[in-house]
């Protein structure tokens, strides 16, 4: 089992920056793909970003392109993603997701942390 952990959301100024962390624990994520998913009330979850378990495929939503960053530190077991230019419409709850590329597959989900972005 895998357990996720989301942090650094918060509530920041249009223009700002954040940087949210994606911890987990229970097993070390250097055989995971890590995704990083949002959620807006009334909205579908969407892709936001994704990195290859060794750092090598990295892969953005194009809302995010050239605003975005992610980024892992397999050493401290935790997945990060830079958010610089926030808008307003980046406000939603992020998740992070760790799917494992062994046959299994096994995939896990963190409980998400609020990015709030005001005009």
């Amino acid at each position: 089992q895998v357990q996720l952990a989301e942090s650094g959301g918060g509530l920041v100024q249009a223009g700002g920056s954040l940087r949210l962390s994606c911890a987990a624990s229970g097993r070390t994520l250097r055989m995971y793909d890590v995704a990083w998913f949002r959620q807006a009330p009334g909205n579908e979850r969407e892709f936001v970003a994704r990195i290859s378990w060794n750092g090598n495929n990295i892969n953005y939503a194009d809302s995010v392109k050239g605003r975005f960053t992610i980024s892992r530190e397999n050493a401290k077991n935790t997945v990060y993603l830079q958010m610089n230019t926030l808008k307003p419409e980046d406000t939603a709850t992020y998740y992070c997701k760790a799917q494992s590329i062994m046959a299994t597959g096994d995939v896990y989900w963190g409980q998400g942390t609020q990015v709030t972005v005001s005009s």
